[in-house]
Parts: structure tokens; sequence; C-alpha cells
């Protein structure tokens, strides 16, 4: 690719005692070509000098109101003055090399582009690479997308799309908040492959951090896709009411045994769980439809 013009970029770092490694990450945006004034350090109340590190490299740095990482990007959206932001983490886990791919995809129309992190060798151990497919696989099933990587903390997002998330959730769920916006609200998300590396300094995010995300995106799915959301809970009933079922069937072929109350009950639960999840299915693609046809309006609206 040739030189870009990123004066409608901004690259935000939401950061917290990152000194080890902001100063490399800077170094590095500074020679992928975006302007120390499109760069924009957001500190978290970092201690080790970060600040200092980051403010040596001339680039704007401030504190974030809130505590935690949606709150570092809920600042910046509101400081940023260009068409789109581009968020990456501070941690040196990302190249900046990979920036002008993220933007020139965004600039084809895309609302909001995700890093599609390719593992390099070390960069992250094996339970967390299982635990982001698990993420991204119940994210994709709640929200009917087809992302492979929900959690990637190196994205570009149209501003205005920015601004309109409502940061309810909060910490290393930023990132599925976003994404269950865009993909909640018909914008148009598409996914550009980057390297990633191992990371710099003490790592931040734990087994227990992942748990609330979990939490989170079903929380998402409530606040997003509330039919599908109930009736797929509806469709847990088939697990008791096939359960008890075939223990009532296994007493009245092997032993003789008749139970009506429970077999009775067995029906029902099977029957209310059996409709739940055609609802759910149901619910899921007029979810789509309306997908659809927001994205088609949006489109049309900006031409």
């Amino acid at each position: 690719m040739g030189s870009v013009d990123y004066s409608d970029l901004t690259v935000v770092i939401p950061v917290f005692n990152e000194a080890e490694a902001i100063g490399l990450v800077l170094d590095e945006v500074l020679a992928a070509g975006v302007p120390r004034e499109r760069i924009l350090v957001v500190d978290g109340g970092s201690t080790d000098g970060t600040v200092e590190a980051a403010s040596s490299r001339g680039v704007r740095v401030v504190q974030q109101e809130g505590r935690g990482k949606a709150d570092a990007v809920k600042t910046a959206a509101r400081l940023v003055e260009t068409g789109f932001t581009l968020i990456m983490d501070g941690d040196y886990t990302y190249p900046a090399g990979f920036i002008q791919a993220l933007y020139v995809k965004a600039r084809e129309g895309y609302d909001l582009v995700v890093g599609w992190r390719r593992w390099g060798e070390g960069s992250q151990p094996l339970v967390y690479r299982l635990g982001n497919k698990l993420l991204t696989f119940v994210f994709n099933t709640l929200f009917a997308t087809r992302l492979h990587d929900v959690l990637s903390g190196m994205y570009i997002v149209k501003t205005s799309v920015l601004r309109e998330v409502p940061f309810e959730m909060k910490g290393f769920s930023v990132e599925s908040e976003i994404a269950a916006y865009a993909a909640g609200t018909g914008a148009r998300v598409a996914e550009v492959p980057v390297e990633y590396r191992r990371r710099l300094g003490r790592k931040k995010l734990g087994v227990r951090h992942g748990l609330r995300i979990l939490l989170d995106v079903v929380r998402l799915t409530w606040r997003y896709s509330p039919a599908f959301f109930i009736f797929t809970l509806g469709s847990l009933l088939l697990i008791p009411g096939l359960a008890l079922g075939s223990w009532v069937a296994y007493h009245y072929f092997f032993t003789g045994t008749v139970y009506h109350v429970k077999g009775l009950t067995a029906v029902i639960l099977t029957a209310a769980g059996l409709q739940s999840l055609l609802l759910a299915v149901i619910a899921l693609y007029m979810k789509r439809m309306e997908l659809r046809i927001l994205s088609t309006l949006k489109h049309i609206d900006q031409h």
C-alpha cells in the first residue's frame, strides 16, 4: 500500500501502568505515518511513569473519567474530533503497521473494522486462546454474526457510531459492547487480519475477566435482542423435559411402572422447550431481517 492521509483518523491508546511498552508503541504509530496530533493516549491513573513516557513523544495525553478500559474509550469518544477512531492497546501486542489496513477497509464504507488476531508464537497461552474462541462463539450465536475475534483490542470505528454506544458494560467488556451495538443496529462490520505479539509488562486480563465478559455478552443479548434471549432461556426446558421423559420411559418399558404425573410433566416441559426453541429461531431470523433493513436504509441515507 502507498502512503495514506490520516487527517480523518485519531489513534486512541488506553493505558494503565504500561511504562515498559507505551514508548515503543508510540514510536511504531509515528513510524506508521500517523501525525502526533492524531494520537491520543488516555491514561487510567498510571503510577509507573507511563504518562511521562507518552508525553515525551509529543502526543496528547489525557486522564480518563471513571475507571477501567470502557471508561477510557468513553472519554476518548467525547474528545475525538475526526471521522474515524482507531483504538489499540498500549502493551505492544498489536503492531502499528496494521493501522493502514484497518483504516483503508473502514474507508470502504464500514462502521466497524475489527483486527482479527493471528497469534504469534508464545503470544498468548492456550487457555486464553480457547477462552477467546468460546466467547466469540457465544457472541456469534447470540447476535447472529460471523466474527472471528470479537474481543480484539485493535479496531477502528466511525466516531459517530462510537458516541452512540451507551457504555453500560465496564472494564474489558467494552469491545464486545461496541460490537454488540454495531451488530444490533445494522452497522456494517468487517475484519482485517492483524498480527498479535507477546505483551510487554504485567498481564492484566485474567480468567475472572473472561467470566465477566461472558456474563456481559449475555446481558448485551437481553438489551439488543430480548425476544431471542427469552425464548432461548425457555428452550432450556427441553433439558429437564427430555431427561424426565427418558426416566419415565425406562421404567415403563423395563419395569412396567407407570408414572402418570411425571410423564405428564415431562411432556409439558418438552413441549414448552420445543416451542420456545422454534420461537427463538424465528426471533433470530426476524432480527436478521431487521438488521438487513437497517443496513440498507443506512446505505441509502449515506448515498
